[in-house]
């Protein structure tokens, strides 16, 4: 028999926007951690680093990052870098976490007849093939990204719309061998994988997710991510914008990845369309509920 779990061994988090600054100050609610996107604070000082300050003195923080491209062929530049691992100094987050995307390429400049190469950032997260050289490009950016912040990575499945060319091996695999090599954990987001499933025309999505989820080793998952987006248009894709409060389906993954990993800190993201602070809230709060539910039963 595995120990028995309760809410308690759960950390609950919500994602923190511009639109809930205030509130999140004034009016403090019964959740555990604050995420933000890391980009949002990279400025020396301003107003938004003063917030962040105030927030995590009530909070513990989560460091969610989008420009570090982890699969980039090119590598990472050092400024992003620097100004993760300077917010990471000042911030002490519970968790570090960015994408399994590329970012970052590399644009062919003509300066006095000399050739150079300059780093451009997409300005989105771009899919990556999953085969073996691209497994060797993230497993070294990763490493490379670990090494410089001093603190183990959290990296997120993502949320594609095209299926690159070149894929040997499922991203599940993928990603399961990433962390096994890069010492890194998987942040797993479980809307992504409905999306996936759903724009790939999956017969089964909840078999699909559910599938997905028991492929991982249960310790290589360091946090969850739960969101709702818009309803697909007929004829178009299902598109990730964290827009809606988190759908049946994804509960029910939820339910599925609890019993598989236990207790991982999860967070509810809403990105757009933002509710009020207390809907939110409340989301965080049926996460902990249906946490509560799961792993207060023994499980053989």
């Amino acid at each position: 028999m595995k120990k028995q779990s309760t809410s308690s061994d759960i950390l609950i988090g919500v994602g923190l926007r511009h639109n809930h600054y205030e509130d999140a100050l004034t009016r403090p609610k019964a959740i555990d951690f604050i995420e933000v996107h890391a980009e949002n604070f990279f400025a020396e000082g301003g107003a938004a680093k003063a917030v962040l300050d105030q927030v995590a003195k009530q909070y513990a923080i989560s460091l969610h990052a989008t420009t570090l491209g982890l699969g980039s062929a090119r590598g990472i530049p050092k400024q992003p870098l620097q100004k993760l691992r300077q917010l990471i100094e000042q911030s002490q987050p519970l968790l570090v976490s960015d994408h399994a995307c590329f970012t970052w390429s590399s644009l062919q400049q003509d300066s006095n007849n000399e050739e150079r190469f300059s780093p451009v950032h997409a300005g989105d997260l771009l899919p990556i093939a999953f085969n073996a050289e691209t497994l060797d490009i993230t497993v070294e950016n990763v490493e490379s990204v670990q090494q410089h912040i001093a603190r183990q990575l959290l990296v997120e499945n993502l949320s594609a719309y095209i299926t690159p060319e070149g894929s040997t091996m499922s991203e599940v695999s993928f990603l399961t061998e990433l962390c096994l090599r890069a010492n890194c954990r998987l942040l797993l987001d479980i809307n992504n994988l409905v999306v996936n499933a759903s724009n790939a025309n999956s017969a089964d999505i909840l078999g699909d997710v559910s599938g997905y989820i028991q492929q991982i080793p249960p310790q290589l998952v360091g946090e969850i991510h739960l969101a709702g987006c818009s309803p697909a248009q007929p004829g178009a894709p299902m598109i990730d914008d964290h827009s809606q409060p988190v759908p049946d389906i994804v509960w029910e993954g939820y339910r599925i990845a609890l019993k598989h990993f236990g207790a991982v800190p999860t967070l509810v993201e809403w990105d757009t369309a933002l509710p009020s602070w207390e809907v939110l809230t409340d989301e965080a709060a049926k996460a902990r509920a249906i946490a509560e539910e799961v792993l207060s039963r023994d499980v053989a």
